[in-house]
């Protein structure tokens, strides 16, 4: 996900040059996916009204960016992220200012308005599974919210709950919160509407793409806050913050097929990458024909999702 406030915290800087081949940008951030810019004014300053967000093609598991990249990968995120603002507009406002941007980073990168970003992972499941299994397989909650006895990995609840987590920083774990917390962090009103939004969003999400063969397990969005009312920023129902999977498929009790990173964290724990999780040292480079697979998933999930062929 994208630290939009740590790069507010760069506002007001001086600009001496610009970014190495984004003449009238300065670099701001770079995250483990994601690349932010601001666009340099006649002042020559960056201007704190607008960020150039630029989706790479790094894919991340575990706290770890991983080699090589996924080929089209940003560009793939970026285009199905403005498919899904679309749909959504209804629901709730985003960030998108224009997809006009420089030609090096043309498909791949969107000129957003800058937003105080809310504190908290927002996050909503349709679909028990991942951190939200584990979480329910020691104590029968998730995110304190107590679930049904006898779930297991794959079952679906009667509506999305919402499961926030902590936004930790970059190499940190981000940890379950409380709906109780969240309201602690940024009061009972906005705790209220992004619960609201994050379910929304998910729920909308799954009508669509069950149209199309595919459940979306969970998903996780970003919010920014613009006179004290939500934006939906950073990117949205991808496979990188969200887990998709296909429908004919889906059989709870155990882990299931899906479109999306999850095929990456599964070969890591697999004997066949030969690493150690509990290690602490960084994965091994993905072998070609993974990179070729994640790749395939990421623009079967595209195609399947727009209904559109989808080009470099």
């Amino acid at each position: 996900m994208v630290e939009h406030a740590t790069a507010d915290r760069l506002t007001g800087m001086s600009i001496a040059d610009p970014a190495p081949g984004l003449p009238g940008f300065v670099h701001l951030y770079s995250g483990k996916v994601r690349d932010l810019y601001a666009p340099i004014g006649d002042d020559g300053r960056a201007r704190e009204d607008q960020l150039l967000l630029v989706a790479s093609d790094r894919i991340s598991a575990f706290d770890f960016v991983l080699e090589p990249a996924i080929p089209d990968k940003g560009a793939v995120l970026t285009q199905l992220s403005l498919w899904w603002f679309e749909q959504l507009a209804s629901i709730v406002p985003n960030h998108v200012l224009s997809t006009d941007v420089p030609a090096e980073v043309a498909g791949r990168a969107v000129l957003v308005r800058r937003l105080e970003m809310l504190p908290v992972e927002c996050v909503a499941r349709a679909y028990l599974t991942g951190g939200g299994l584990r979480e329910y397989a020691a104590d029968g909650h998730v995110s304190g919210i107590r679930l049904p006895e006898g779930l297991v990995d794959g079952s679906r609840f009667d509506q999305p709950i919402f499961t926030p987590s902590t936004k930790a920083p970059q190499g940190e774990h981000d940890e379950p919160m409380s709906y109780a917390a969240v309201e602690a962090a940024i009061g009972s009103g906005l705790a209220a509407r992004a619960r609201e939004l994050t379910t929304a969003i998910l729920a909308r999400g799954n009508e669509i793409a069950a149209e199309r063969g595919i459940l979306i397990a969970d998903t996780k969005v970003e919010f920014g806050v613009v006179d004290g009312e939500l934006v939906l920023a950073d990117e949205v129902l991808t496979p990188d913050s969200s887990r998709f999977w296909p429908a004919d498929q889906w059989e709870p009790g155990h882990t299931q097929p899906s479109f999306d990173k999850e095929f990456v964290r599964e070969w890591l724990l697999s004997p066949e990458s030969g690493w150690d999780k509990a290690s602490g040292e960084a994965p091994p480079p993905l072998p070609e024909d993974v990179v070729e697979r994640t790749r395939a998933k990421y623009v079967e999930a595209y195609e399947r999702l727009t209904g559109t062929t989808f080009a470099r």
